[in-house]
């Protein structure tokens, strides 16, 4: 098995993770508050994270240049603008839907992939990603009787416009950080791909408390004060971010975000069993055909 599927699959788990803390602090810190603290708590591990790496496992620093800072700042705006879009997602429908909307990032990174990077997928590979897209689609349209109406309102509504837009930013945010991280040069995947996320969130976090100040000061009490739930809203993101940034090291941005799909088992499981949202036999066939999407992606 080839070293980035592991490291995927427990980077959706943790995104999971992540996204359900997320939605249990909404309600006492608002969208911006929520999106902070995968940031703002994140990025001192993120920090160690680079360290450990260099004094422990004598990974030598890389040269930053004006290419890694270009990619670095485009992505992490994009994912935060995503992250925003994806926690105020959750308020208009339930998680697990929520975050299907957003599933659409396949086939978006799978098209900037190829004109920022001009890199290509085989035919196989295009097959699965269409199959787990349309997994995403049933689970989007499971709680409406189906008809071409109801296939267009699902389709272009509020929720589904903010959920394939949320989807389309992050899919900009994993080809920037790609970009990012392969413009260092070495020492090697893990390295650049921890380099990339410290100075990221870093930049992430000044930018978000930069604005914060400016809108409200008062979010940044409240984040303050949730410190126990938010350090581990931190902990999960970055954790996790640090296995996305090495698998689309090691891999293209396409293929790890296809197989990341993965994710939306673990959003049922959470869905279900954290959240008590009840799941019909649609979402349950919409989940199959993610998982179908997936394995044809890994055979192709």
């Amino acid at each position: 098995m080839e070293l980035w599927i592991p490291i995927t699959i427990a980077a959706a788990f943790l995104q999971n993770l992540r996204s359900a803390l997320q939605k249990h602090l909404q309600g006492s810190l608002g969208t911006r508050g929520a999106s902070f603290v995968r940031f703002g708590y994140g990025f001192p591990v993120a920090i160690l994270y680079v360290l450990a790496l260099h004094y422990l496992a004598d990974y030598p620093f890389p040269a930053p240049n004006w290419t890694f800072a270009a990619w670095a700042v485009i992505g992490g705006l994009a994912q935060i603008f995503a992250t925003i879009m994806l926690v105020h997602l959750f308020s208009l429908r339930n998680f697990a839907v929520g975050t299907a909307y957003s599933k659409t990032e396949p086939v978006q990174a799978a098209i900037f992939g190829f004109i920022l990077l001009g890199e290509k997928l085989t035919p196989g590979a295009v097959m699965a990603i269409i199959v787990g897209v349309l997994g995403v689609m049933m689970i989007s349209m499971a709680r409406m009787p189906l008809s071409w109406r109801n296939t267009l309102v699902a389709l272009t509504g509020r929720t589904a416009l903010i959920g394939i837009a949320s989807g389309a930013v992050f899919g900009i945010s994993a080809v920037a950080y790609r970009s990012a991280s392969l413009s260092l040069g070495g020492p090697g995947p893990v390295m650049e791909a921890a380099v990339t996320l410290a100075c990221v969130t870093t930049f992430q976090t000044a930018f978000m408390l930069v604005w914060m100040v400016w809108k409200d000061k008062r979010e940044i009490v409240q984040v303050l004060l949730s410190w126990r739930s938010s350090s581990l809203v931190g902990l999960a993101g970055v954790v996790g971010s640090a296995g996305w940034f090495t698998a689309m090291t090691l891999q293209q941005v396409a293929y790890v975000r296809a197989l990341g799909q993965i994710e939306l088992v673990f959003t049922f499981m959470a869905s279900y069993f954290l959240f008590h949202e009840r799941v019909n036999r649609m979402e349950v066939i919409g989940c199959l055909l993610i998982v179908c999407g997936i394995l044809g992606l890994l055979f192709s």
